[in-house]
């Protein structure tokens, strides 16, 4: 057995970060002889998350970074036989997993577009024991960093091109891997800037950050007062924003405005009633940001605007890298080359390879073989070819313009934050008869 109690992830163990009934099935393909049958598998949601008009797809980079990584090391494999869990799989499954890379193709909606149910964010094309193991990881990257820019653009929706917007999430996330994709995720679907230095720093970006309630408490106990706290930090830091709630913000607020307001970059307030404490904060400095945070998400911003409150920036943590999750699936649709569907109840698929058709009228869920209809563009194009990229990393800017502009194209009933109307996508009269006829010959084959 493995022993490794840190659990910390290295890139080589890709292939071994699934769950086992994905290898369990590879075997029994190996032993059937089906796991080079050529499978298409598609990654979408049945139903967004209460509350959401609309997704914004994110994830694609890990995705394919994923993908091209995916192997299985001679020590993981004599890990999983030391199990005793496959003693009965054919020895050939083993000499797959050894030799074997991620050989298909994959198709996928560029980062930053808007999706809705049932539109396909990913395929893959690949021989059906490669697709099948993929599952796990591909859902994991995807579904959370769909979540994530997905509550970013919603949150620079309601706060306007003009707030500064900070991802503060890092302690709330789920897992430090988390916490990383969370920070791109919420760069990409709208945020400015992020606290988390290591993700800060691999994206080429500068971290960002105020300061801590603890220098203020420990300074004043040690030395003083809360204002040799605020002197201390701007000895080596000059006029870096200040936590200025630990004790009396307004009185804080009132005492920088004599003493240190023209050279302040902004003040932050993490508590309290933020409508009244900002407008208060405002007459005390009135030239200087002020930031919010504590628990806020996009409907506390939308209250905060509507009452009048004075607040340039936000620091997003908690409500941005948690929530409801995007319950993303992942299906089999086409077997070499028959389409295939599930149909049980409240989890029906729709069969075949399929391309989402994007034009000004709305989308149409059609069939990948189909003609691009006048006026509408095909949202899924290709990023794989037999295992290799070929499509070349986008930049986060490019990334967020693409959210920016997907969102200013909804109605605003579907970027309503409370109650939002949500696009549904017109069938194709092809993808509907496709439907028919797999119904149809499943049916037969059952009876």
């Amino acid at each position: 057995m493995m022993n490794d109690a840190s659990l910390l992830m290295q890139a080589d163990e890709y292939g071994l970060l699934t769950d086992l009934y994905q290898l369990t099935m590879a075997a029994c393909y190996v032993g059937e002889g089906l796991d080079q049958r050529r499978a298409s598998f598609e990654l979408f949601v049945r139903r967004l998350p209460e509350g959401f008009g609309y997704l914004i797809a994110a994830g694609l980079a890990s995705a394919i970074e994923y993908l091209e990584k995916f192997q299985f090391t001679n020590d993981q494999l004599d890990g999983l036989k030391a199990t005793g869990i496959f003693a009965g799989a054919p020895a050939n499954f083993w000499n797959l997993l050894a030799t074997g890379r991620f050989s298909g193709d994959v198709w996928a909606v560029p980062e930053g577009t808007t999706v809705f149910a049932h539109e396909p964010i990913l395929r893959v094309e690949a021989p059906l024991w490669q697709a099948q193991i993929v599952e796990t990881y591909l859902l994991n990257a995807i579904n959370y960093q769909t979540l994530i820019a997905t509550r970013a653009a919603r949150l620079r929706d309601v706060a306007g091109p003009e707030a500064l917007l900070l991802e503060f999430g890092t302690r709330r996330a789920f897992s430090p891997q988390g916490a990383l994709w969370a920070a791109r995720a919420a760069l990409a679907g709208g945020l400015d800037a992020t606290s988390n230095v290591l993700a800060a720093l691999k994206l080429g970006r500068k971290p960002v950050g105020t300061m801590a309630h603890a220098l203020v408490m420990a300074i004043s106990a040690l030395e003083g007062s809360e204002t040799d706290a605020f002197e201390a930090f701007h000895r080596y830091f000059p006029g870096a924003a200040l936590l200025i709630d630990t004790y009396n913000t307004v009185a804080a607020a009132k005492l920088l405005g004599q003493q240190a307001k023209d050279s302040l970059a902004g003040v932050r307030i993490d508590s309290g009633d933020l409508i009244t404490l900002s407008q208060q904060v405002r007459q005390a400095l009135p030239e200087v940001p002020i930031f919010a945070s504590g628990d806020l998400d996009e409907q506390a911003i939308l209250r905060l605007k509507q009452a009048g409150a004075c607040i340039d920036g936000y620091g997003l943590g908690t409500k941005l890298v948690t929530g409801t999750p995007v319950n993303g699936v992942y299906k089999l649709v086409d077997i070499d080359g028959i389409p295939v569907m599930k149909e049980s109840s409240g989890k029906f698929t729709y069969p075949g390879r399929k391309q989402i058709f994007r034009s000004e009228g709305g989308d149409r869920l059609g069939l990948a073989v189909e003609a691009t209809p006048s006026q509408a563009q095909g949202l899924l194009i290709p990023v794989m070819r037999t295992g290799k990229r070929i499509v070349p990393t986008e930049s986060l800017e490019t990334i967020r313009d693409r959210a920016t502009q997907s969102v200013a194209q909804l109605p605003l009933t579907t970027r309503d934050v409370y109650h939002p109307v949500v696009p549904e996508a017109e069938i194709s009269p092809a993808l509907q008869e496709l439907t028919h006829c797999t119904r149809r010959g499943q049916l037969a084959t059952v009876s």
